[in-house]
């Protein structure tokens, strides 16, 4: 019985601590798109995006003249000739796909290298409103269920401290 009872206590205590806690919830999205870095990063990436487009373009073009001038071979072209134009044909789409692949993954790293420190500065500023407010948690208010009148919403004191409206 003894151990129930000291089982029950050690229970207890944690989720007493857990109930008289400090929550707060926060909506990040409106912060990071407020701060000017936002602004410069998404327009360092559209800049970036746009070059690659441009140069897609010019291998589309390129693809299009050459299977223009395949669809031209007249039926006395030798077989070697149309083989060796396939072939190039071939292998200008493989550049292409290779491109694409390219540009992707060289756009997503840009992505991540250009918005870690915007991420980094919205996370230390909720870290320093969490501790001033001495909350227990603060959580992403994505689609809650129910919010009780205990918990506060964080969302103005973080965009004040980054100092963003």
């Amino acid at each position: 019985m003894l151990k129930k009872f000291i089982a029950a206590i050690i229970i207890a205590v944690p989720a007493l601590t857990f109930a008289q806690g400090k929550f707060g919830i926060i909506k990040t999205q409106p912060i990071v798109e407020a701060l000017p870095e936002t602004k410069e990063a998404a327009s360092q990436l559209e800049a970036a995006s746009n070059k690659y487009q441009e140069e897609f373009k010019n291998f589309e073009d390129e693809m299009n003249k050459q299977v223009s001038e395949f669809q031209a071979l007249g039926d006395d072209t030798p077989s070697m000739i149309k083989d060796r134009r396939m072939k190039d044909l071939q292998d200008l789409n493989n550049k292409m796909n290779e491109f694409r692949s390219m540009a992707e993954r060289d756009l997503q790293r840009q992505q991540e290298q250009l918005f870690a420190p915007i991420q980094q500065k919205v996370h230390d500023a909720i870290m320093a409103v969490g501790k001033e407010g001495n909350f227990t948690f603060i959580f992403e208010d994505m689609v809650p269920v129910y919010t009780g009148s205990d918990v506060i919403d964080i969302t103005d004191a973080v965009k004040a401290k980054l100092d963003v409206k």
